[in-house]
């Protein structure tokens, strides 16, 4: 097993783990989380033994999204909004989905955010019965779902039910593995303690078959329906880079942090 700083990283049978691991803040995304996904995704593109990857979070969460603190330091800094979704969030999710091999979410606990996002960018997804969905953790704080949210929610759900998550489903109304499955969002839900069970046997039969195949019928299917990916995800970054200058954002951040109730200004 190779340890990295953010995440864990095995192989077995032919299977790839990726664990996010950064427990104590629920797998909060930072840039050497980033980084560190791009690297061992490239990794296992690269390795001939490895034929299917899964995707999941050590501790009680899958991903709590961006981590907040880092994103209110970057305010500070020199760096762009933009530039840092570009060179990192969007990167990640545009190599996730061009990877030939198939990526299988296994989740573990609440997805929030931009991980959620993360979770819809995996090409099939296993969720524990505990595990839920926070789509509104972007507006809760100010801004807009990025990571590809705008992407892929409306595609599995529709547009309007798109809407009513993004504004709606916060920490008080998350959506509940039963519901992700009803909607479409996850493939299958199992008891929590035979998540990474159930995961390793959908991984291995991927495994098992024509890799070759599986890795060009993932690219014809995503390239017939999907086709305009980059083009949200550089909305998502140029929106976001507005919302990010707003007071409400500001205000968002401090109140999470400070665990109270945002006062949204509207500006």
């Amino acid at each position: 097993m190779t340890t990295y700083e953010t995440l864990l990283y095995t192989t077995e049978d032919g299977v790839a783990v990726i664990t996010l691991n950064r427990p104590d803040t629920r797998n909060a995304l930072t840039a050497p989380m980033y980084r560190e996904l791009m690297a061992t995704l490239a990794a296992a593109e690269a390795d001939p033994s490895v034929r299917a990857i899964i995707l999941t979070g050590s501790g009680k969460g899958f991903c709590s999204g961006q981590d907040l603190a880092e994103l209110q330091a970057l305010t500070q800094t020199d760096a762009t909004v933009g530039d840092v979704l570009r060179n990192n969030l969007n990167r990640l999710v545009l190599q996730m989905r061009a990877l030939p091999k198939p990526i299988i979410g296994a989740l573990n606990g609440v997805a929030a955010g931009a991980g959620g996002s993360l979770a819809l960018a995996t090409d099939l997804r296993i969720a524990a019965e505990d595990a839920s969905f926070v789509f509104a953790a972007f507006v809760n704080i100010g801004i807009i779902p990025d990571g590809g949210g705008t992407y892929f929610l409306p595609k599995l759900v529709g547009p309007s039910k798109a809407l009513e998550l993004a504004w709606l489903a916060d920490a008080q109304n998350r959506v509940s593995a039963a519901q992700a499955l009803q909607l479409g969002i996850v493939q299958r839900v199992v008891p929590t303690d035979t998540l990474m069970q159930e995961a390793h046997a959908l991984a291995r039969k991927l495994a098992s078959m024509a890799t070759l195949a599986i890795g060009e019928t993932k690219r014809a299917i995503y390239a017939a329906n999907e086709g305009t990916l980059a083009d949200a995800l550089e909305r998502e970054a140029d929106v976001q880079v507005r919302m990010f200058e707003t007071q409400d954002f500001a205000e968002g951040v401090r109140a999470f942090l400070e665990k109270r109730p945002a006062q949204f200004k509207g500006a």
